[in-house]
């Protein structure tokens, strides 16, 4: 049975527990469960991760641990009690670890790392704290560290900042805002602005000397000088070297490790140096022989400096080298380190050449107690400590020290009768009183033990030496009294006994005989004589004597013997103990000279601050028994020595002297009378105050007032304890009347000088200090009502001095933070004289920083939910008072600009974060009576209204961002709080007074200053208040926003009920807030949170109905959320889901609605905008620009020109496109983008407003800065032709306003023609196109279930583009197969791309089928302005021949046509419609055949006008052909067309059968004749291979059954299409790789193609190659000519020939290198689709149907003459177009007509009848009407990566042909060039023969026509270089009019120019092209943009 828990309700899994039980909980370790019951070993809870889901587990995998439970029952809470550091310890790392395997995957390793390792720290710290056995402190410490690295890495991870006290968190609603803000603030300004450490220390270690000629031990002497006082400034550290140069005790740190402690921050300069003075231990001289003498002196060595500037750029432990310099004369020893420092080189050298000292220095910052945390290691192992010398900045009251430092200086001494100079060496000891030597009482330095003797180093014959050696004396203060110092003087031989002889000694005693110590500074002492027996140890000998120059005792004569020499030392005592000064020690000696008393108090002044503070007990004692022995003669003298000594303490250098006077008060203090004194002389200052001239003796008296009180007050209790009580009336009497003469002297105002005013300010600065002394006598009320009554007697006047009332503030501010003033009783006393002069300050707009802190104090005392009645009064007097002004003041100061200077900005922010605290707090004491009083106090609605727009304004001002720092979000969920509990109370106010009938909406805002009306402003502020950041919970951690939701709930939630509520209520007048409110509550509907939207989006189905009744429709509406929509979702508002909602909800709101129709128009406009917003913000959040980023711009930018006419909008999108076309460097598609915005404009003078990135224009300048920025990018992108329409147009402008300078500045002309050298010199590479069908409802809206053509970019193949498109839609399957996939791939949740390439089919042959146009110009007009694509696909139909599958092979060809032509605003469009017809095996091998003989005679003619480098290309081609035959390649057509079977079964394809006899017959005379010329130019080594053409050249004819041609036909010349070979003058001849766009070197042997590799014949002679052709798969022979493009496919093949490939696709890599073998080129061509489903058009394209052929056969002068049913034979023959043959490429053509025609030789008879071929057309097009009904044959995509495209030809493309058997079979290419019905004219067109050249049959005949209609010779007019070609009935969208050139109405009126009449005369060839009127995009103008 399940029975509740009462105590376990809480624990930690210690093992996971997969929960595989029923109504299991799965648990890992370290989860926290909440438990509700138990039963036998099980427990039932919930994890506190996942609440929401509750299961069993057993009660051994969890630990339980104490809670305590609030809310007990169903919504119980369990809060743990451990310590609070603990739980948020434990529920930071939780956190943080989350976020730290995040950071590894962004690659942050550094912190990473870091986080690693502190979170370690964390859990190493988490365990002492648990463990619970450490002491106190040590807990505080860990906690301490625990919760400083809590916040470090809280701080590196960007999570909140956490508000706590004494180390633990605070709960906000445990303490006040005021005081939550101050722990926020404070915990900010100590993260943002680190406290600069004001106390420093140098580490130093001593390592090695390094020096060459060492070999005795040495003394090192570390110090720190100042070279700028020139003087040390620290003790010394002193070590000793063994002869290596290393220390000499290695295992003790402390003798080789120092720490120079104290340093302050004006001692980290430069000219502080740390000096070493190195002393070696040996012989006299560094290079005396060992035997020489046995005694061993100190002797310098050698001396280093370093600046302390030097370690202030990085705290390092590196080892130093430092350079050890020698003097170069010894007698300057003493000031060598001055020298180097000055760099005096002339005084120094090195010791030697690799002399250094190896030293390790760090600065260490923080007093000594946190350097000896930090850096615990340091002091474990033992360092010694080297103090500064003297006392330091900061004197310490229990400092104990008694050090005198003694300096030896200098000597002079006589010869002594010796010839040189002594080896002087001085000898020190300290002798008592007894004459005894001290013992270790001589300090050489830190780190070397105390000695009990000195011996001086020896400077080598020097009789004036200096030593200038410091040396403390740390000698206790009994043994001072009577010890002296004996300083002994000896000559030390240099002989071999080295004898040490006494000739001398001084002596200095420690303390004078009246207790003075040695005084501080120089003294010259005498030396005294003696010989070396002399014994010193009797000390009454020579005490007698006088020690020092200039002091003698009494009139000995012999000590005047002594004065000739002398020795010089200075003194320094540093003694908290002893003191020099005399008048200091008659002071304290007063009772033995009662009459110096005066004096001494007098004297009292002058003495030194350290001397009375080291003393201070004792004078203060001295002080008190002077005013006790007598009052009325001292009281004076006593008082003002007692000030003085009051104020001393006010020094910052005795400030820790304090509470040494506080004790000496409690506890020594004994004047049981001295208040009454006290209080006379204090009252007889006070008032002399506004009489007195000079008041600083008084002002110094006011200064002192806290302990003069501290003094009274201690007197009146001793007085009372010892009277029990008496005259307890008549001290209250004289506390009365001194505190009036203070309110009579307060209440003066300031007259003059102002001394006045400064005696009172002085006064108010320390009064608010007596109140505690106070209290210790009277009634907190008594206290309360003297203290009010004293502040209540300031003036209030303002205009007196600034500074004084800023010392009345501050008073004030005393006061509130006094004991005083936390007393509820007192607090309701004092408050309104707070207030009152708060107010005044506030109203004044001054000291605002000093009045936030004060407001803050007050509130910080005012706890929350504190229903005390006091606490209700004192918020009632609050908020009467300061409400109003507290609004105003934030108002006033938030509207301030921020200054400029860090400090400033600080401070601004300090006062404005504390106002702000203050409002909230006051806000949050705030119950429903204040509210209601609040409410009720205002006279009239306009002052309501006024307070309202005041306090909502300022609540906007509270939630913006910048108010709080970034991670204050504690803060900001606390003033939520507030803001939305005081909305929720004003919001029924607003309801109550201004929702009536006679509230004048309209007229309001005219009322108001602000312009802002009440209702807008609540409904902003709610607005707003939502939109918060800090409320968007989907963005906190799972935990973070359960405490949220915890403790506040979803606020965003309550305060969209109240907006609904309120806009409910408004009824009619609602009409007077739409359309204004719905941006601003669109905003708030994007926010993803479900309740929210369902309240508030039905509000736009309200807004639609008040519209609606308003003015009959909602237009409004719609606009306003269209345009609102844009830029929110742009900002990332906004999701799927809310798309879903939005339609949802308001269609079901508006199905009862009699506007629904419109209605649901506008929902269904409305959705799928949002459809395109969401999928364009997805595809900008992608880091490159590729195709879907594009894609997505122009379909939204077409949705809103089409569909919304924002015009606006649609210019923003057109440059937003523009943007991403020159970012991916599409600048063509650049230029037609920029175009769109370029046709809105009109060439006009009327001026527009500045736009995007447009200044202030007229529409003509913006106008000419769009052209020329298209030409710009047309010129870049190489599309050099539109660019000159352009030049022209603005040419045109300029003429028009006779604007001759600009159009000559501008050099029109030269960049006109700088354009057409570029189309005539510059190769372009023609691009490939792609058709990509997008299938599945996963792809964004504008791609889903749709087909694009996209244009490649150059070098790319299919599979390149491919793996693009895969790339950029990574979750993206590649469908293998061309077929058109079913409903279930549309309606999938995938993503399915098809993707084959597709053949362009130009709209236009006019330039194509010209002669004479250079093959660089036809190949712009091949792949530009591009409607219509093909695609092939073949396939069987019937039982397939294996033995000629050529019967049965038929192709479905489908023509493609897009919404726009290619290029244009995108590299891919939208296909619009499809056709798809079906094609007869015999058409095909009808379209084989043309297209292959098409292409013999091209490289026939090229071979002919040189244009060939080499004659390979026609070499292969010929042997592609005559090979492929003679192995049974057109003997296939023969067995499937020419037999009985197929003409009786077919008797509808008589004419294509004679037609395809025609064409083989023909291709044989073509054949003969490039044999011919084959013979002329072929290579010497090539002959062989000729001859073995030939040969199998008669093996054809003979099984084509052709003996001779004259035998079976009338002789006929093959026509080539330019009739005479006619060379354009400046064209050349160019070569084109396989894709059209890849230049090939002209004379490159590679640059002509292999036929083997990739021909394709009409016929193959094998049926067993099927998987090769369709693969791709090559024979060996395709190796021979790998790197070759082949010129086109064959109509015939040879078994060998190679496949042709299939899936038209190459690596991008084969592109770009043409060397590529053979293997890698084809190694990943059909990776897309499979073999058998490869989409034809993929393999080759489609033969050209009869009818195209028909229509276009007649366009140009040298069509191929074809049959025409609908003529007949004579008809036929009448304009016969003939070509002439010439094996002679240099003559001219002689025979020619008057007309221009060639003459030619007779053509074979044909039959007349052509039959229609069978088509069987399917339209699939969702639109079938609009297309023109002259559709040109599409091109089939290039297939091969290295096809070769021959000058002239179009394309090489393949065709279908022959069987599936052969390389070339039914699976092989047409051999088409690129194009069929305009390809195949084109290529007549294109290839120019030279001369005429008679074949062997010379009977010339008329050629019959056989191609449509007779041949028609047009007019030889060159077209513009561009021109637009439209289909009649398209959409009238395609292209930009602006590039063609439309017809000037009325001319300039000019002289004709050339470039006018050319202009004009273009025009009208551009109409004739274009077959309907020029579209417009948009049906009006551009207002302003």
């Amino acid at each position: 049975m399940w029975i509740p828990t009462e105590h376990e309700k809480y624990g930690v899994v210690i093992a996971s527990f997969r929960g595989t039980v029923p109504y299991g909980l799965p648990l890992e370790i370290g989860d926290t469960v909440q438990i509700l019951e138990k039963c036998d070993g099980w427990y039932r809870g919930f994890a506190l991760k996942n609440p929401n889901i509750k299961g069993i587990f057993p009660s051994s995998y969890v630990h339980l641990k104490n809670a305590c439970v609030k809310n007990k029952g169903q919504f119980e809470m369990v809060i743990p009690t451990e310590d609070s550091v603990i739980t948020e310890m434990t529920s930071t790392l939780r956190d943080w670890g989350t976020m730290w395997k995040q950071l590894y995957v962004r690659n942050e390793g550094d912190l990473f790392h870091r986080l690693w390792h502190i979170m370690n720290e964390i859990l190493d710290l988490r365990r002492q704290v648990l463990v619970g056995h450490l002491t106190h402190d040590r807990m505080k410490d860990v906690k301490r560290h625990i919760t400083a690295r809590l916040d470090w890495g809280n701080e590196q991870l960007g999570l909140d900042l956490v508000p706590r006290k004494e180390y633990a968190m605070v709960d906000p609603e445990d303490i006040s805002i005021t005081e939550l803000y101050r722990l926020m603030e404070h915990r900010h300004r100590k993260k943002d602005t680190p406290v600069q450490a004001s106390s420093h220390h140098l580490f130093v270690q001593m390592k090695s000397l390094m020096c060459s000629n060492l070999g005795e031990e040495l003394e090192v002497i570390f110090s720190l000088f100042d070279s700028k006082e020139n003087r040390p400034i620290s003790e010394r550290f002193f070590l000793r070297l063994n002869r290596n140069g290393l220390p000499k005790a290695p295992d003790k740190p402390e003798r080789h490790c120092s720490l120079f402690v104290d340093l302050g921050s004006s001692e980290l300069r430069k000219d502080i140096y740390i000096t070493v003075h190195i002393i070696r231990i040996g012989r006299m001289g560094a290079g005396e022989k060992k035997n020489a003498c046995s005694v061993q002196y100190r002797r310098p060595f050698g001396c280093a400096v370093l600046s302390i500037a030097d370690l202030l750029t990085g705290e390092t432990k590196d080892d130093l080298i430092l350079k050890v310099y020698m003097c170069n004369t010894e007698s300057e020893w003493y000031q060598i380190h001055e020298n180097i420092i000055k760099k005096l080189n002339a005084r120094y050298n090195l010791t030697g050449s690799n002399a250094g000292l190896a030293v390790s220095l760090q600065l260490l910052h923080g007093d000594i107690e946190q350097i000896r945390r930090e850096y615990s290691s340091v002091f474990s192992h033992g360092v010694s400590i080297t103090r500064k010398l003297g006392f330091s900045n900061i004197i310490m009251p229990g400092e104990m020290r008694n050090d005198l430092y003694i300096t030896i200086e200098r000597g002079e001494f006589e010869k002594g009768g010796k010839s040189v100079a002594r080896n002087v060496e001085v000898t020190m000891f300290i002798v008592d009183s007894s004459g005894q030597t001290l013992k270790d009482f001589i300090s050489f330095g830190s780190g070397e033990p105390p000695a009990s003797e000195y011996h001086s180093f020896v400077l080598y014959h020097n009789n004036s030496p200096r030593w200038s050696e410091l040396l403390k004396l740390p000698i206790p203060v009994d043994k001072f009294r009577g010890a002296h110092i004996r300083f002994e003087f000896r000559h030390c031989s240099t002989k071999e006994k080295g004898e040490k002889k006494l000739f001398g000694f001084s002596f200095v005693p420690l303390m004078q005989e009246d207790g003075r110590t040695l005084p501080d500074g120089t003294h010259e002492l005498i030396v005294h004589k003696c010989e070396e027996n002399t014994n010193l140890q009797d000390t009454t000998r020579y005490l007698k004597l006088p020690f020092s120059k200039g002091i003698f005792l009494g009139n000995n004569n012999q000590a005047m013997k002594a004065t000739k020499e002398s020795f010089c030392i200075t003194s320094f005592l540093c003694s908290t103990k002893l003191t020099q000064n005399g008048d200091m020690l008659d002071l304290l000696k007063w009772r033995t000279h009662p009459d110096k008393i005066t004096g001494c108090l007098s004297k009292l002044k002058e003495i030194d601050g350290s001397e009375i503070v080291k003393f201070l007990q004792d004078t203060l004692d001295t002080l008190f028994g002077i005013l006790d022995e007598n009052s009325q003669k001292y009281g004076s003298k006593v008082f003002d020595s007692l000030v003085h000594i009051i104020n001393l303490l006010q020094d910052s250098k005795f400030h820790h002297f304090k509470p040494v006077m506080d004790t000496y008060i409690e506890s020594h203090f004994a004047g049981a009378l001295a208040y009454r004194d006290l209080i006379k002389v204090l009252k007889w200052y006070v008032d002399r105050i506004t009489e007195a001239e000079r008041q600083e003796h008084i002002q110094e008296v006011l200064k002192a007032q806290e302990y003069i009180f501290k003094y009274i007050v201690q007197s009146r209790r001793l007085f009372s304890l010892a009277t029990g009580g008496q005259n307890e009336e008549e001290f209250r009497c004289c506390i009365q009347e001194l505190l009036m003469s203070v309110r009579f002297f307060l209440s003066q105002e300031s007259k003059g000088s102002g001394a006045l005013s400064q005696s009172q300010a002085v006064f108010l600065s320390s009064f608010p200090a007596v109140y505690s002394e106070l209290l210790k006598l009277f009634d907190v009320r008594e206290v309360a009502n003297l203290v009010q009554d004293t502040l209540g007697s300031l003036p209030t006047i303002l205009h007196v001095d600034d500074s004084l009332q800023a010392i009345k503030l501050q008073c004030i501010g005393k006061t509130v933070e006094s004991q005083l003033y936390t007393n509820p009783d007192s607090r309701y006393i004092l408050l309104p004289v707070v207030l009152h002069h708060l107010h005044i300050h506030l109203q004044e707009q001054k000291d605002l920083i000093m009045c936030a802190r004060i407001l803050s104090n007050v509130f910080c005392l005012i706890k929350k939910n504190s229903s005390e009645k006091s606490v209700l009064e004192e918020i009632d007097v609050i908020v009467a008072s300061l409400l109003d002004i507290l609004l105003r003041t934030i108002l006033e100061i938030t509207s301030r600009p921020q200054p400029s200077s860090s400090a400033m900005r600080f401070q601004f922010q300090d006062v404005t974060g504390e106002f702000v605290a203050c409002l909230l707090s006051l806000l949050r004491q705030m119950t429903d009576r204040h509210y209601q009083q609040l409410l009720d106090s205002f006279n009239t609605k306009e002052e309501l209204r006024d307070f309202l727009l005041q306090i909502f304004t300022v609540f906007r001002i509270l939630i913006r961002p910048e108010m709080f720092p970034k991670d204050w979000t504690v803060m900001r969920l606390v003033a939520n709080n507030v803001i939305i509990t005081t909305v929720l109370y004003l919001s029924d106010a607003l309801r109550k007074n201004f929702l009536n009938e006679n509230f004048d909406y309209k007229n309001e805002l005219m009322k108001r200053k602000n312009e802002t009306l009440i209702w807008d402003s609540y409904f902003y502020l709610a607005v707003i208040f939502i939109n918060q950041l800090c409320l968007q919970l989907e963005m906190f951690t799972p935990s973070k926003k359960k405490k949220v939701l915890e403790k506040y709930g979803d606020m965003r939630v309550t305060m969209g009920c109240e907006i609904f509520s309120m806009w409910q209520n408004l009824g009619e007048h609602k009409l007077h807030f739409i359309p204004a409110l719905i941006g601003p509550f669109l905003e708030v509907t994007l926010i993803p949170q479900p309740d929210l939207r369902n309240v508030m989006i039905p509000i736009f189905h309200d807004m639609m109905d008040w519209e609606q009744r308003r003015s009959g429709n909602f237009k409004q509406v719609e606009a306003k959320l269209i345009d609102k929509l844009d830029s929110l979702m742009s900002e990332g508002k906004g999701d799927e889901t809310y798309r879903e909602l939005f339609n949802s909800i308001l269609l079901k709101k508006i199905e009862r609605e009699t506007w629904r129709e419109s209605g649901v128009s506008l929902i269904a406009t409305v959705t799928r905008l949002m459809e395109r917003l969401l999928d364009y913000r997805d595809c900008m959040k992608m880091g490159e620009v590729d195709g879907k980023k594009i894609g997505c711009t122009v379909s939204l930018l077409n949705f809103y020109k089409t569909e919304l006419n924002k015009e606006e909008m649609y210019i923003r999108y057109i440059h937003k496109l523009y943007d991403l076309h020159l970012k991916a460097q599409n600048f063509t598609e650049a230029a037609y983008t920029l175009l769109l915005y370029d046709e809105l404009l009109e060439w006009s003078d009327r001026p527009l407003r500045e736009f995007l990135t447009y200044p202030m224009q007229t529409e003509w300048q913006r106008k000419e800065h769009l052209h020329l920025t298209i030409i710009q990018n047309f010129d870049r992108g190489k599309c050099w032709e539109n660019g000159i329409i352009l030049w022209r147009k603005i040419a045109e402008q300029y003429e028009s306003y006779y604007d001759y300078r600009n159009l000559c500045e501008s050099q029109m002309q030269m960049m006109e023609a700088s354009l057409y050298d570029k189309i005539m010199d510059q190769q372009r590479l023609e691009p490939e196109f792609f058709r990509v069908g997008f299938y599945g409802k996963k792809f964004p809206f504008f791609l889903r279930n749709k087909e694009f053509v996209c244009r490649g970019h150059d070098y790319e193949r299919l599979e390149a583009f491919q793996q693009r498109m895969l790339n950029e839609f990574p979750h993206a399957i590649a469908m293998q197969h061309a077929n058109q996939p079913d409903e279930t791939i549309f309606q999938a949740e995938a993503q399915y791309l098809q993707i084959y390439a597709v053949t362009p089919i130009p709209e236009s042959q006019e330039v194509l089928q010209r002669e004479g146009v250079p093959d660089n110009i036809k190949s712009f007009y091949k792949v530009n302005h591009i409607w219509k694509f093909r695609y092939d696909r073949p396939f069987h139909k019937g039982t397939k021949d294996k033995e000629n599958e050529f019967k049965s092979l038929w192709v479905e060809r489908t023509s493609l046509y897009l919404v726009q032509s290619l290029p244009g605003i995108s590299r891919w469009f939208e296909v619009e419609k499809r056709e798809v017809v079906e094609m007869s095996p015999l058409e095909n091998a009808i379209e084989v055949l043309e297209n292959k003989n098409q292409q013999l005679k091209t490289l026939i003619s090229q071979c002919q006008t040189r244009q060939m480098q080499n004659i390979n290309p026609l070499t292969m081609c010929l042997n592609g052909v005559i090979d492929a035959a003679v192995n049974g390649g057109v003997s296939r057509y023969q067995e499937a067309f020419f037999v009985k079977e197929y003409i009786l079964s077919h008797p509808e394809d008589g004419e294509k059968i004679a037609r395809l006899r025609e064409l083989m017959l023909e291709q044989a005379q073509i054949l003969e004749f490039g044999l011919a010329v084959h013979e002329k130019f072929v290579p010497q080594d090539m002959r062989p291979l000729h001859k073995k053409l030939v040969d199998q050249f008669f093996v054809m004819k003979s099984s084509l059954g052709i003996q001779e041609f004259s035998a079976c036909m009338q002789a006929s010349p093959v026509h080539f299409p330019n009739g005479s070979p006619r060379v354009c003058r400046n064209s050349a001849p160019a070569s084109v790789s396989p894709d059209g766009t890849r230049v090939i070197p002209r004379r490159s042997p590679l640059s002509y193609p292999a036929v083997n590799r990739y021909s394709s014949s009409s016929l193959s002679s094998q049926a067993s190659a099927e998987v090769s052709n369709i693969t791709g798969q090559s024979e060996s022979s395709d190796e021979v000519f790998n790197m070759q493009p082949s010129p086109s496919t064959s109509s015939l093949s040879s078994t060998h020939s190679a496949s042709p490939n299939v899936t038209s696709s190459a690596p991008s890599s084969a592109r770009a290198s043409p060397l590529l073998s053979d293997k890698h080129k084809h190694s990943r061509e059909n990776s897309c689709l499979s073999p058998r489903e490869r989409p034809c058009s993929a393999i080759y394209p489609t033969p050209v149907e009869p009818s195209q052929r028909m229509l276009f056969n007649h366009i140009g002068d040298g069509a191929l003459p074809r049959s025409d049913p609908n003529l007949s034979a004579p008809e036929k023959a009448v304009n016969p177009t003939p070509s002439s043959w010439s094996l002679d490429s240099g003559k001219e053509a002689k025979n020619m007509s008057d007309s221009g025609k060639l003459i030619s030789p007779p053509v074979p008879p044909r039959p007349t009848q052509t039959a229609s071929p069978a088509r069987h057309t399917t339209s699939v097009s969702p639109s079938p009407a609009g297309r023109s009904p002259l559709k040109g044959s599409v091109q089939s995509f290039t297939p091969s990566p290295v096809e070769y495209h021959s000058p002239g030809l179009i394309s090489n493309s393949p065709v279908l042909s022959g069987s599936y058997s052969s390389g070339i079979s039914s699976l092989s290419r047409c051999s088409t060039s690129e194009t069929s019905g305009f390809e195949n004219q084109v290529n007549e067109q294109s290839v120019p023969l030279p001369v005429p050249v008679p074949v062997p049959v010379p009977v010339p005949v008329p050629v019959p026509s056989y191609g449509g209609e007779e041949p028609v010779r047009k007019e030889s007019k060159t077209p513009p270089p561009y021109s637009v070609y439209e289909r009649t009935l398209r959409r009238p969208v395609p292209l930009p009019h602006s590039l063609s050139i439309p017809v000037t109405p009325e001319p300039p009126a000019l002289p004709p120019k050339p470039l006018a009449a050319r202009s004009s005369h273009l025009e009208n060839g551009a109409r004739r092209t274009d077959p309907g009127p020029r579209p417009r995009p948009l049906p009006r103008k551009v207002s302003q943009l």
